[in-house]
């Protein structure tokens, strides 16, 4: 039997070396390329549909395999990620996603363009969990807070930029081009990260559990799957009832096992081989974190795909123009992250989170107000405000959650936060879809016409949004920058 793991992560230098912060650009380029190509399919499918000859619930598996490939891969990476040096797992992730990318931009049919598009996200799956990790590692705390907001720059620009690019190759060329732009940045990226990461840490020897990998696979994948099967199908009854079928078998699977799941971390981690440690979980600030960052994350991801939806099949903008309208809420969280990350290592949480969390309900709550003949202008305004409001909740949200964690439990905090987003999201976007066709669905039935119907589906949808949200008043008041947390919420 493999002796207990005891080693830890370097304590964090005072400052920054030049080393390390190239090392950290380089990893927060490499994951905002790999996040803007998830973010393009959702526009190609479209022309995808017509020029490969595939139905649209078939093409649909081009962006539901990435989901389930992230939402399977992202759990190991707590483990992997001690397991393995940080030039390999690098390596790895950009070898990967480069792969699928190739594959991707040369595929003949269908069928290849679905596996290239797994073996992308089995590269994606890597990045932002190693970008964590390696951030908390060579920064120190009283840094951390501008880090993060370099973070949360590419956890909310890339998916509000990836539309708008991808529209406009679209306009232009074909969808092959979405992938022949991004293969030679992150093929750059992969020969100069090898040369230039080096390894930080020590790297454990503990054996990985097949059986927790299966668990994982099954649960993560099986929620996922089952929240995918979510809306959707219109007036069709058929497809309705299968999907709906579909979503209860599969969520029950996932969340049987997910069960199993915790249960076999639990006994695992008395002797440090957990693939996924829980004891995360021990750090009260770390919960409210990861949870507020939950509800946060599916109000992010829900309106992301609902808005574009409203101001495309509702006010009839083009999609190049739709993306337009969220682009300058997503520069302005571009502009505004590492601003915000020093506001929080000055002043820590209260002072951003909850004006921020304010500013989000706030707009939420504006959006039950929509109409057929709101101006553009307006939602303009409005996105880019909710925007700013995610930017004052995620930095500090990731800056709290990890940094009250125990150094050795960073690898394991980094998978867990990037797979509530991962399922968060899915949640998010199945939740505000489903509930925007229903509402349209029945309006258009009472006789309303197209536009009308439209609003009042987007309606329904943003009030679902706020009414969730909501309750995060509470923990928006009571999550603390970590050395300000009482004693006794670390992680031991």
């Amino acid at each position: 039997m493999t002796s207990p793991d005891t080693t830890t992560a370097p304590a964090a230098p005072a400052q920054v070396g030049a080393k390390e912060n190239r090392v950290i650009w380089l990893l927060l380029a490499a994951a905002f390329v790999a996040i803007l190509n998830e973010t393009t399919m959702g526009v190609a499918i479209p022309h995808l549909i017509g020029d490969l000859g595939i139905t649209a619930v078939a093409a649909q598996w081009l962006t539901t395999a990435f989901m389930l490939t992230m939402a399977v891969v992202i759990p190991t990476t707590g483990f992997l990620l001690r397991r393995f040096t940080t030039r390999a797992m690098f390596a790895t992730a950009m070898g990967l996603f480069s792969a699928g990318t190739l594959i991707a931009l040369i595929a003949p049919g269908f069928e290849v363009l679905v596996a290239a598009r797994v073996v992308q996200a089995s590269g994606t799956a890597i990045m932002m969990p190693l970008l964590m990790t390696t951030l908390m590692t060579v920064v120190p705390p009283h840094l951390r807070g501008r880090m993060m907001g370099r973070v949360s720059v590419v956890i909310s620009l890339a998916p509000a930029i990836g539309p708008t690019m991808a529209g406009i190759v679209l306009d232009n060329l074909t969808w092959r081009w979405i992938f022949a732009i991004v293969l030679p940045i992150a093929l750059v990226a992969l020969v100069v990260g090898v040369r230039w990461i080096h390894n930080l840490g020590d790297s454990t020897h503990t054996p990985i559990d097949i059986l927790s990998v299966l668990l994982s696979a099954v649960g993560f994948g099986g929620v996922v799957f089952g929240l995918s099967q979510i809306g959707g199908h219109g007036t069709d009854v058929a497809a309705a009832e299968a999907a709906t079928t579909t979503l209860v078998v599969a969520l029950g699977i996932g969340l049987v096992a997910l069960g199993l799941f915790a249960w076999r971390q639990l006994m695992l981690q008395k002797r440090d081989e957990a693939l996924l440690d829980l004891r995360i979980f021990r750090s009260g600030n770390f919960s409210m974190s990861v949870a507020h960052f939950a509800v946060m994350s599916l109000a992010f991801f829900g309106t992301l795909t609902a808005l574009p939806l409203y101001l495309q099949n509702t006010l009839g903008l083009s999609a190049s123009a739709s993306g337009l309208v969220v682009l300058p809420g997503a520069l302005a969280m571009g502009l505004l992250g590492p601003v915000i990350g020093r506001v929080y290592d000055r002043w820590g949480t209260r002072v951003l989170l909850l004006p921020g969390t304010i500013v989000v309900l706030t707009i939420l709550w504006s959006f039950t107000l929509l109409t057929e003949s709101t101006p553009v202008w307006i939602l303009v305004v409005t996105q880019t405000l909710l925007s700013i409001g995610l930017a004052m909740s995620f930095t500090p949200l990731f800056t709290a959650s990890l940094g009250s964690l125990e150094p050795r439990f960073y690898s394991y905090g980094s998978a867990m936060v990037s797979t509530i987003q991962q399922v968060a999201g899915a949640a998010g976007i199945a939740l505000l879809i489903s509930v925007m066709s229903s509402a349209a669905a029945a309006a258009a039935q009472s006789g309303a016409a197209d536009a009308p119907a439209g609003a009042a589906g987007a309606r329904a949808a943003f009030l679902l949004a706020a009414i969730i949200g909501t309750p995060l008043l509470i923990s928006a008041v009571l999550i603390r920058k970590p050395d300000d947390a009482p004693e006794g919420v670390s992680a031991h």
